[in-house]
């Protein structure tokens, strides 16, 4: 199992029948691949609609995500502007958004969106989602191209949102923050603590009840 699909299979665990979710571009439009039977969620786009679906079996043309890749649109799905669109966001109608870092910090704090020096297309609805969504989580890699950590104690990057991150999935871990700050909750196979804390540019706590990574067998994934 490759990184990203491992982080993805984890991220999935924390989806719920009925909820309405954003994923942000990359590594978690994976994730609904993941799910388990019997699991259907509802998959909005800040671009303008509701009720996203998988391009595997039809790709409409002129529809494309909010990462302007391919998308195609289930049945019941709607189609708004983005006054619309943001007014869900920013109403907190969205119960969780899963969407990749840059750095997350010890506070809670993300930067995802811009690296100063380097080409920036915009900001997107990062922003917004990040502080109008119900439940915040960060799915990526643990540690940059370089092997910096990405996981640190303070973000020196432009932040996209202070104190929203409710939870961090890598391919070596998963943390929670608490009001006693980031936790390390589960730890993904092969996976040594000492790795983690060497790997990890932030100081956190180890749970009591640290577990192995939860995941979804992959004969009960819904594909």
């Amino acid at each position: 199992m490759d990184t990203k699909e491992l982080i993805a299979r984890r991220a999935a665990v924390e989806l719920h029948d009925g909820d309405v979710v954003n994923l942000g571009i990359g590594l978690p439009t994976l994730i609904p691949n993941y799910l388990p039977a019997g699991i259907n969620i509802i998959l909005q786009s800040e671009n303008g609609y509701i009720g996203l679906g998988p391009v595997q079996d039809t790709i409409i043309p002129d529809l494309v995500n909010a990462g302007g890749k391919p998308a195609n649109i289930l049945p019941g799905g709607s189609f708004f502007d983005s006054a619309t669109s943001f007014a869900l966001i920013r109403g907190g109608h969205v119960d969780v958004t899963i969407l990749g870092g840059l750095e997350v910090d010890a506070h809670g704090n993300l930067a995802n969106w811009m690296v100063p020096g380097k080409m920036v297309p915009g900001m997107g609805g990062a922003m917004d989602l990040v502080t109008g969504a119900r439940k915040v989580i960060v799915a990526m890699e643990h540690t940059s191209k370089n092997g910096a950590p990405k996981i640190v104690s303070d973000c020196s990057l432009p932040l996209t949102a202070r104190g929203a991150v409710a939870m961090i999935i890598t391919e070596l871990a998963v943390f929670r923050f608490t009001p006693q700050g980031l936790v390390l909750e589960e730890l993904a196979p092969g996976i040594e603590l000492e790795t983690v804390t060497n790997k990890t540019g932030a100081a956190f706590t180890v749970s009591a009840d640290l577990s192995p990574m939860r995941n979804i067998p992959s004969d009960e994934v819904l594909l």
